[in-house]
């Protein structure tokens, strides 16, 4: 998996992607290769780069790869933060510009996740400082305080928005698991950054910038206190409004009183994928009445997300059970979220057949999904093998977080084993 990280995954941004002539990163290069060198540039795509390399980096420790992090925590603070209203726009275009300036709080989320994660590889406090300022803004505009839980998106000044999609594939409601999935990650590594740097602080440790410039960073205990509330609220969203108590299948959409929205629709890469990051974070929160909750659950949904394996270790999408329609083509990111979530399962309740599962799916993407011509991986494959030739290599939702996420994790957990 070290291999594939840095020399098919990492390799490929670090050659094909960066943009020399505009700033910061490309925003598309298509399935058949072609650079589109004036697309958009999506806050989701440069966010997951600085994510991809930051933690890199931390794993790591190669050099380039704090270049090419501090490359993009430079392009997002310079061209993505909104400096009159805060927060996030959701895509400028090749040249830097503020183009569609809605606030989705998916983006947001993503912002909070690169930025704390480059803080916890450098120590650097205007990243903390920019995660911080994010998550205040989502706990501001976001946080529904009479039915709990985080709406979708708002106008770039935080006004009523009618269309919250995150895509046209997706319904439009108020509230999504997808969308509160993707701050649970942010909040549990920004707690997890605040517990390392108060812990630094109390050690008289002092974090550096690369392993050259040193900056002190302290962390009031009241910061930590706020963070660490809004990881246990979101945790309890997900234990007890997201989850279906009957099927163990997170629901995706949502009314503002959690009302299900949209019918009967199940996930079965974001249940994997919930499954550990729900784990995660209630390891990071650390506190014990909370994790004997989660841990019955986090099995119950990896269990569930069965319904989705196939025989070579491969696992489909989704499914609609209202209109039978399955959409059984083999993503990217669901294999590698496949993997991460039974070696959780392995690692942490030493189930022996989940650690075989994510063998197996290893596999499939050594065998179906790495492109071993032109770096990266294929979108997906379809279900009868053939290639995806539409879908982006690199693009608005195609990053190397998903596959660089899964190589730096099980590397992580195999270590710390």
């Amino acid at each position: 998996m070290q291999d594939v990280v840095v020399n098919n995954i990492l390799r490929f941004w670090q050659d094909k992607m960066v943009d020399s002539e505009n700033g910061g990163f490309y925003g598309r290069i298509d399935a058949q290769e072609q650079l589109h060198a004036d697309a958009e540039k999506g806050a989701i795509l440069n966010a997951r780069i600085l994510w991809s390399f930051s933690a890199a980096y931390r794993v790591l420790k190669k050099p380039e790869y704090l270049e090419m992090a501090t490359r993009a925590k430079d392009y997002i603070l310079d061209h993505f933060i909104d400096r009159e209203y805060g927060g996030v726009y959701w895509s400028v275009d090749y040249k830097g510009q503020p183009l569609d300036t809605k606030k989705q709080f998916y983006a947001i989320g993503f912002a909070i996740y690169g930025m704390s994660e480059y803080a916890r590889a450098t120590g650097d406090r205007e990243a903390l400082e920019c995660a911080l300022q994010l998550f205040d803004c989502i706990e501001e505009h976001a946080l529904d305080y009479q039915y709990n839980g985080y709406i979708e998106a708002c106008t770039r000044e935080w006004g009523t928005i009618a269309d919250m999609r995150l895509s046209e594939l997706d319904a439009n409601y108020p509230k999504s698991q997808n969308t509160h999935l993707h701050i649970i990650e942010p909040y549990a590594n920004l707690l997890r950054c605040l517990k390392e740097f108060h812990h630094a602080a109390s050690c008289s440790y002092v974090p550096v910038i690369g392993a050259v410039l040193p900056v002190e960073v302290t962390v009031p205990q009241e910061t930590v206190c706020r963070v660490e509330a809004a990881l246990r609220n979101i945790i309890s969203i997900f234990t007890d409004r997201i989850l279906n108590p009957e099927t163990h299948h997170l629901d995706l959409f949502f009314e503002m009183d959690w009302t299900r929205g949209a019918g009967h629709l199940e996930s079965y890469g974001h249940d994997i994928e919930c499954s550990w990051l729900l784990h995660e974070a209630a390891l990071v929160l650390g506190d014990r009445e909370v994790l004997d909750k989660v841990e019955p659950i986090v099995r119950m949904v990896a269990k569930a997300s069965e319904k989705g394996l196939r025989p070579d270790g491969s696992m489909i999408h989704e499914a609609n059970l209202d209109t039978g329609h399955v959409d059984d083509d083999l993503h990217w990111w669901v294999q590698a979220e496949n993997v991460v979530g039974w070696f959780n399962l392995y690692q942490y309740f030493g189930d022996q057949d989940a650690l075989q599962k994510a063998v197996r799916c290893w596999q499939y993407i050594k065998d179906q999904l790495i492109d071993y011509e032109n770096g990266e991986w294929h979108w997906s494959r379809h279900p009868d093998g053939t290639l995806n030739t539409v879908d982006d290599k690199a693009g608005f939702w195609k990053c190397p977080y998903h596959n660089s996420r899964m190589c730096l994790e099980i590397i992580e957990r195999t270590e710390a084993m």
